[in-house]
C-alpha cells in the first residue's frame, strides 16, 4: 500500500469545548490551530476541523451488514492492535455506541473490526481495521488478489 496524503474534513458542532473535550480528551487527538468559531485536530495524522454551527442537520441510516450505519460518518482505517487499543479506550471512558465493536463482513472480501460512535455533536464516527491493510479494497477473495 503507498504512502496516504493526511485528508482534511471541517464538519459542524454545536460545542466547541464539547468538541476539545472529546477529540482531544477521549480520542487523543491533538489540537492545532483554534479561533473563535473553530478549530483543527490531528486525527491520527489527519486534519479535522470543528466548525461551530448550532443548526446541525441529523443524519439518517443507511443498511450495511445488517446494521443501520449513520450517514454522513467520518473516521480513520488502522491496523488491527491500533483499533483494539482505541476499542479497548472508548469502553473505558462509557462511550455509548451506534454500532458496537464487530467483525463485518467475516469471512468475505473486506473483512474488517469496525464500530461507530457519535461525538458530543451527533456527528458519526467510523474506525475500521483490517487484519492486513492491503485489502482496504479487496473485491475478490484475499487468494485471488494478485492473480491475471
Amino acid at each position: 500500500m503507498s504512502t496516504l496524503s493526511p485528508f482534511h474534513f471541517a464538519f459542524p458542532v454545536h460545542d466547541l469545548q464539547a468538541a476539545r473535550e472529546f477529540y482531544s480528551g477521549i480520542l487523543n487527538c491533538p489540537e492545532g490551530r483554534s479561533a473563535e468559531h473553530w478549530v483543527d485536530f490531528n486525527l491520527f495524522g489527519h486534519q479535522i476541523v470543528a466548525h461551530l454551527n448550532p443548526n446541525l442537520v441529523p443524519t439518517h441510516t443507511n443498511p450495511v451488514d445488517g446494521h443501520g450505519v449513520p450517514v454522513p460518518h467520518f473516521g480513520v482505517v488502522f491496523p488491527l492492535d491500533d483499533w483494539k487499543r482505541l476499542r479497548d479506550r472508548l469502553i473505558e471512558a462509557n462511550i455509548q455506541f451506534e454500532i458496537g465493536p464487530y467483525i463485518r463482513f467475516e469471512g468475505e472480501p473486506g473483512e474488517q473490526a469496525t464500530m461507530f460512535f457519535r461525538d458530543p455533536s451527533g456527528n458519526a464516527l467510523e474506525f475500521k481495521a483490517f487484519q492486513d491493510l492491503d485489502l482496504l479494497f479487496a473485491t475478490a477473495p484475499s487468494s485471488k488478489i494478485g492473480e491475471t
